[in-house]
C-alpha cells in the first residue's frame, strides 16, 4: 500500500486551496496519508525561503493575484487578507496532533476545517473555541484541544526537523516513495504517479 507523507502548515493558503483532493486521490489508490503539521515560517529561514511579509513587492503582487485566481478556478471562497492572519498556528497544530493520536475522526476534514477557518471563515485558529469547533466538525472530541500539548509541541518540532532534513521548503509538500511534490497544483501529478503513469 502506498503512503503519502503530507507536510502542511495550519496557516498556509495553499494548503487551504488543496481542499480534500489529496484525500480523494489517496482513497482512489488505496494509499494512506501520514499528516505532518510543521512550522513553515521556521522552515523558510532554514531552507532559503522568505516569509510573505518580507518578500520583494513583485512577489507579493503576484501572490495577491494568484491566490484569488486559484480559488476562483477551484470554486472556493477565499479572503486574501483574512482578519486573523498571521496568527499563532501552533495551537491548532497541537490539537491536530492530539486528534491524530486519539483517532476516531477524519484527519483530512480536520485539516481542511482549520485552513478554511483562516482563509474563508474569518476565524482565529489560535482561539480555543475555533479549534474545538474544527475538532467537532471532523468527528473528534473537542476536548482534545486541551490535551496532549507537550506531545503536540514535541511532535510539531520533530516534524519541522524532519521537513528540513527531507528537503521540504514550502507547504503543502508531499512525498510518495522517493518522489517529492510541492504545491496544491501538484495533486493531479500524485494521482498520475500512483496510477503508474508518471
Amino acid at each position: 500500500m502506498a503512503q503519502i507523507d503530507y507536510f502542511f502548515a495550519t496557516l498556509s493558503p495553499y494548503c487551504y486551496l488543496a481542499g480534500l483532493r489529496l484525500e480523494e486521490v489517496a482513497a482512489k489508490h488505496g494509499a494512506t496519508i501520514n499528516y505532518k503539521p510543521f512550522d513553515i515560517i521556521a522552515a523558510f529561514s532554514r531552507t532559503g525561503g522568505t516569509p510573505p511579509k518580507d518578500r520583494h513587492p513583485s512577489r507579493q503582487e503576484y501572490r495577491a493575484q494568484e491566490l484569488p485566481r486559484q480559488a476562483r478556478k477551484l470554486g472556493m471562497k477565499f479572503n486574501l487578507q483574512p482578519a486573523h492572519w498571521p496568527t499563532n498556528g501552533a495551537p491548532a497544530a497541537y490539537a491536530f496532533i492530539a486528534a491524530q493520536n486519539a483517532g476516531g475522526g477524519d484527519l483530512g476534514k480536520l485539516a481542511h476545517a482549520i485552513f478554511r477557518s483562516v482563509w474563508a471563515d474569518e476565524k482565529d485558529i489560535a482561539q480555543d473555541d475555533v479549534i474545538r469547533a474544527c475538532l467537532e466538525e471532523a468527528g473528534f472530541d473537542p476536548g482534545l484541544a486541551d490535551s496532549g500539548l507537550l506531545i503536540g509541541a514535541e511532535t510539531y518540532a520533530a516534524n519541522l526537523e524532519e521537513a528540513v532534513e527531507r528537503g521540504v521548503f514550502g507547504a503543502p509538500f508531499y512525498f510518495v516513495d522517493d518522489q517529492r511534490f510541492w504545491g496544491q497544483d501538484r495533486i493531479a501529478d500524485i494521482d498520475l504517479y500512483l496510477a503508474g503513469e508518471l
